[in-house]
């Protein structure tokens, strides 16, 4: 089993800028709808690049192939948005300060590690397995710890955005940590748990 290192905030800030080159791809939210979709493909194949553990650089952009994969998990992703939606307007209708809390809720705690986990496996169903939601309850504070430097990366590229730079950084580096996380408490676990299971001799 490949042990997946916890991503630094100095690692995460680098991140975008080990291939300089590559943070012209941000131009792409120039275009809409194509571009915003190609970006969308390329962030989903970043986020999977975290997911195991690979921090080098930006990878090379496929236009055609993440165009395809951004139009598909768009497509894939909207049952769950529409469920949001949902459940916030109701959430909302009975009361203003619910709505915010609810909304709040799903931000920090559901919505990274099942955004994480749809990119990875790219089903409609990979949107809706909450019982993922027992590994953050278990992992509560690493996980809270995984959020609160996602946002700091967050609010740092927002302020540099001020000068252009942080743009490409708030593109590249969204699920950074959220990715981290689930590579080393979901993906490597039950890796783990699989080739444990496939060593053992079955019974009859």
């Amino acid at each position: 089993m490949i042990i997946i290192e916890t991503l630094r905030l100095s690692d995460a800030f680098k991140y975008p800028f080990i291939t300089p080159t590559r943070l012209i791809y941000a131009l792409l939210l120039l275009i809409p709808i194509l571009g915003w979709l190609v970006l969308f493909g390329y962030v989903v194949r970043l986020v999977n690049e975290f997911i195991e553990g690979r921090y080098e650089g930006l990878i090379k952009l496929e236009i055609i192939e993440d165009l395809k994969l951004g139009v598909i998990t768009f497509v894939k992703a909207l049952p769950f948005y529409i469920a949001y939606i949902i459940v916030i307007s109701i959430a909302s209708y009975i009361s203003t300060s619910l709505g915010s809390l609810v909304s709040f809720l799903l931000a920090f705690f559901v919505i990274p590690i099942l955004m994480v986990n749809f990119f990875r496996k790219q089903t409609i169903e990979s949107f809706f397995e909450f019982d993922l939601l027992n590994v953050v309850k278990d992992n509560l504070g690493d996980y809270i710890m995984t959020m609160l430097k996602q946002y700091a990366v967050t609010i740092v590229f927002l302020i540099l955005s001020f000068i252009l730079i942080g743009i490409p950084g708030l593109c590249f580096t969204s699920s950074i940590f959220v990715a981290n996380f689930y590579g080393n408490y979901i993906e490597q676990k039950h890796t783990h748990a699989f080739g444990a299971q496939s060593t053992n001799p079955s019974t009859v």
